[in-house]
C-alpha cells in the first residue's frame, strides 16, 4: 500500500503549482501515516463469525472470517486483509463473551515476539461446551516490559475501555480511574476512534491532547502515529495560554495561586474589562456635505445599554457600536427625505465624529494591561473585587514591587491564565472539535475554563484521578470541575480494574486512599504477582547509606528486563545524579526514550504523575511528603510516586513511613 502511493506520478493531474504542492504534501502525509512500526504485526486477532455481518440468520447461512489489526490493509486489487480494530465489524473482537457470544464462533489472539508469530489462543464464544477462561496472552501483553514510548493498547483494550473509546462525539465524556487502570490509553484510542468515525468533521474542526507537562506529552506522542493518525496537536495547559511577548518568570506561593485559580476571578475580570465603556454626556454632530445630523446624548446611552445588556465579547460589541450609531443617523437622513444605502452606512460609521465617541465612550482594551493593573493598583483591584474577594485575598494578589510594565512583569503560569481569561472576554476564543484532558484533576478552576473555551462547540474527554491531585488547588469533585470547564452534561464513567500495577502494589499504595481522597473505590488490580513489592528500612539516615542502597537496588533492577525509575523527593534529585554519574550508571531524564543500552530514569517526585516504569525504586517516602506545601498533598504525591511501578517496586526509607504505610 505504501509502494502504491509513492509511486504516484502527479506531474499531469495537477492544473498549477500551488496544486501540486498541496497533492504532494497530502501524499507525504499518507506515506508517513503507513510506515511500518519495528517489532509491531499487521494484525493481533480474528473473528470467526457464525453468519455473515448483516446477513438475515438463515438457518445454514455461512459466516465470515476477519483479521483484526491497528490499520486497515487491502490486497493489491484492493479487497481488505485486515480490518481496522475501530470498524464496527471488529467491536465484538473487545465486547464479546461466553455469556454475549455477539454471533462470534471463534476469537482468536496472536502472540508476536519481535514481530514474529509465536502464539496463538482460541475461544469458541458460542460453544458452550467450553468453559470461559482468562487469556494468557492478553495477560502476557499487559505485562510486556516497557522500553520506549508509552504504546498502543489495541490488542488488550477491555470490555469496560471499549465502552468509553466508541462512545459519540456529540457527548463529553469524564473518567475517574485510578493508577493502572489505562485512563490515558482509553482516551487517546478515543481520539483515534472518533477520528476514523467523523474524519471529515474533525479535519475541519481540529483535535487536542492536553498533558500536565513535556515528559508527560513526549512519552505519550507515538500513540496515535502508531494508529495511523498524524493531525492531532498536544500541548499543555501553559502553551495554551501563552501569549508572544510574555514570559513566565515568576513563581506564584501556594495560597496566592489559589486565589488567582479561584473561578471567582472570572467576575473580578468581567468587572475590569467592561468597567472601561462610560456614558455618552454629551450629543454627536455628524457632517456630510452641507447638512449636519445630531444624535442626541441620551440616545447615544441607548445604544450603549443595549450592546451591554447583550452577551457578547467586549470587542465585538466594540466593532458594533459605530453601526448602531451610523444607523441612528441613516433613520434622521430618512426621515428628511434621502434614500441612504448601506455604503452611506458604512462612510459614516468611518466618520471622525463617530470614530472618536467610540473611542471615548467604548475604548479598547489589551487584556495583559488589564491584568496587570488588578495586580498592581489596589484601588482599581478593590472596586472590582468588592463583595467578591476578601481583603485579604485581595492583599494575596497584589505585587509588592509593580513591574514598570507588561514586558517588565514577572508573570507566572496562573497570571497568564487570567490574562487569556480577559482576552476571552475581549474576542471569542477559537473552538476545536475535540479536546482530551489528561490529568484533570490538578487544574484550577480558571484553569478548567482556559481549556473549555477550546472546546465550546465542541466535545470532551476528561481523564484523572481525584486521588492523584497534588496542586494546592487539585480538583475536589468531577462535578464542579465539569462545571467550570462548561460541560456539566458530561458522562462520568469510572474505571476501577487495574491491568499496570501489580496487586500487591496497588494494595499498599491505597492505604493512602482514606487520608487523601476519602470515598474513593480502591483499585482492584488483575494481576497478583508474588514478590513485586519490597519494602527495605536503611540503617543510616539521609545521606550516603541511603544512596548507597538506592545505587544498589538500581544494580538489581538493572538486571531484570524493562525500564527501571528511581523517583526520589526533588531535592534528593541533585544528589543521586551525581552518585550515578560517579557508579558509572548512565541516566536519562524524565521523558527522554528508554532503549535497550540505555534503560535508567531519574524521576524528580514532581514528575512522575502519567509515567510507568517494569521496576520502581523509591527512596525516602518522607521526603517526597515533606516536600509539599501541606500533609494531604504530599500524601497525594506519595500516592502517585508508589503507582508508577508494573512489574516491581523497591522502597527504601531511612526516616519512619507515614502512619497508614507503616
Amino acid at each position: 500500500m505504501r509502494e502504491d502511493v509513492e509511486a504516484l506520478d502527479i506531474r499531469d493531474v495537477t492544473a498549477n503549482w500551488v496544486n501540486a504542492i498541496v497533492l504532494q504534501a497530502q501524499i507525504d502525509d499518507r506515506i508517513k501515516a503507513l510506515a511500518d512500526l519495528s517489532h509491531t504485526p499487521l494484525f493481533f486477532g480474528r473473528l470467526n463469525y457464525l453468519h455473515a455481518p448483516g446477513a438475515e440468520l438463515a438457518e445454514g447461512a455461512e459466516g465470515e472470517q476477519f483479521y483484526i489489526g491497528r490499520r486497515h490493509v487491502h490486497d493489491a486489487g484492493g479487497d481488505p486483509m485486515v480490518i481496522d480494530w475501530r470498524a464496527p465489524v471488529s467491536q465484538p473482537f473487545y465486547r464479546a463473551s461466553k455469556t454475549d457470544p455477539q454471533d462470534v464462533a471463534l476469537r482468536r489472539r496472536f502472540g508476536y515476539t519481535g514481530g514474529e508469530l509465536t502464539a496463538y489462543e482460541d475461544e469458541h464464544l458460542s460453544d458452550p461446551s467450553e468453559a470461559a477462561a482468562v487469556s494468557k496472552l492478553l495477560q502476557q501483553e499487559i505485562e510486556r516490559p516497557r522500553v520506549g514510548p508509552m504504546r498502543d493498547i489495541v490488542a488488550t483494550i477491555q470490555p469496560e475501555q471499549d465502552e468509553i473509546v466508541r462512545s459519540g462525539l456529540s457527548g463529553s465524556v469524564c473518567v475517574q480511574g485510578g493508577p493502572g487502570t489505562g485512563k490515558t490509553a482509553v482516551g487517546l484510542h478515543r481520539v483515534a476512534y472518533l477520528l476514523y468515525a467523523h474524519r471529515d468533521r474533525l479535519a475541519r474542526t481540529g483535535t487536542l491532547v492536553i498533558g500536565p507537562n513535556r515528559s508527560f506529552l513526549h512519552y505519550i506522542e507515538q500513540v496515535l502515529p502508531a494508529l495511523g493518525e498524524l493531525e492531532v496537536k498536544q500541548a499543555t495547559v501553559d502553551d495554551l495560554v501563552a501569549r508572544p511577548g510574555l514570559e513566565v518568570r515568576g513563581a506564584d506561593a501556594a495560597e496566592t495561586g489559589v486565589v488567582k485559580g479561584d473561578a471567582r476571578m472570572a467576575e473580578v475580570l468581567r468587572r475590569a474589562v467592561h468597567s472601561h465603556v462610560t456614558a455618552p454626556v454629551e450629543p454627536l454632530m455628524v457632517v456630510r456635505g452641507s447638512r449636519r445630523w445630531r444624535v442626541p446624548a441620551y440616545e447615544l446611552e441607548e445604544i450603549v445599554v443595549e450592546l451591554q445588556n447583550r452577551d457578547i465579547r467586549y470587542g465585538a460589541a466594540r466593532d458594533a457600536l459605530p453601526q448602531r450609531i451610523a444607523h441612528a443617523v441613516l433613520v434622521r437622513m430618512e426621515q428628511a427625505g434621502e434614500a441612504p444605502d448601506d455604503r452611506v452606512q458604512d462612510a459614516v460609521a468611518r466618520n471622525p465624529a463617530v470614530k472618536a465617541v467610540v473611542k471615548e465612550v467604548w475604548p479598547p482594551v489589551e487584556p495583559a494591561k488589564l491584568v496587570l493593573r488588578l495586580l498592581s493598583d489596589p484601588e482599581f483591584l478593590a472596586v472590582h473585587a468588592q463583595g467578591v474577594l476578601s481583603e485579604d485575598e485581595q492583599k494575596l494578589l497584589l505585587w509588592q514591587k509593580p513591574p514598570r510594565g507588561v514586558k517588565a512583569a514577572k508573570w507566572s503560569a496562573a497570571d497568564l491564565v487570567l490574562i487569556d481569561e480577559a482576552a476571552d472576554l475581549v474576542e471569542r476564543t477559537h473552538s476545536l472539535g475535540h479536546v482530551v484532558l489528561d490529568e484533570a484533576q490538578d487544574l484550577s478552576p480558571m484553569q478548567y475554563r482556559a481549556v473549555g473555551r477550546r472546546c465550546t462547540t465542541g466535545s470532551a474527554t476528561v481523564l484523572g484521578d481525584l486521588a492523584q491531585g497534588t496542586t494546592p488547588w487539585a480538583t475536589r469533585s468531577w462535578d464542579e470541575a465539569l462545571a467550570h470547564l462548561g460541560k456539566p452534561e458530561a458522562v462520568l464513567e469510572e474505571l476501577t480494574a487495574g491491568f499496570r500495577v501489580p496487586r500487591e502494589v496497588i494494595a499498599y499504595a491505597s492505604r493512602l486512599l482514606p487520608a487523601i481522597s476519602p470515598g474513593l473505590v480502591p483499585v482492584s488490580s488483575v494481576r497478583e504477582t508474588p514478590g513485586s513489592l519490597v519494602v527495605s528500612p536503611v540503617a543510616e539516615g539521609e545521606g550516603e547509606g541511603l544512596t548507597a542502597a538506592a545505587l544498589e537496588a538500581c544494580r538489581a533492577a538493572l538486571a531484570h528486563e524493562g525500564s527501571i525509575g528511581l523517583i526520589a523527593a526533588d531535592a534528593r534529585v541533585p544528589v543521586l545524579a551525581q552518585a550515578l554519574v560517579e557508579a558509572g550508571l548512565p541516566y536519562l531524564s524524565p521523558g527522554e526514550e528508554t532503549t535497550a543500552q540505555s534503560r535508567l530514569t531519574l524521576v524528580p517526585a514532581s514528575l512522575a504523575k502519567g509515567l510507568e516504569y517494569d521496576y520502581v525504586v523509591l527512596e525516602e517516602p518522607s521526603a517526597i511528603v515533606d516536600g509539599e506545601p501541606d500533609e494531604r498533598t504530599g500524601l497525594r504525591r506519595l500516592y502517585v510516586c508508589l503507582t508508577r511501578a508494573v512489574s516491581g517496586l523497591t522502597l527504601l526509607h531511612a526516616a519512619p513511613l507515614p502512619a497508614a504505610l507503616a
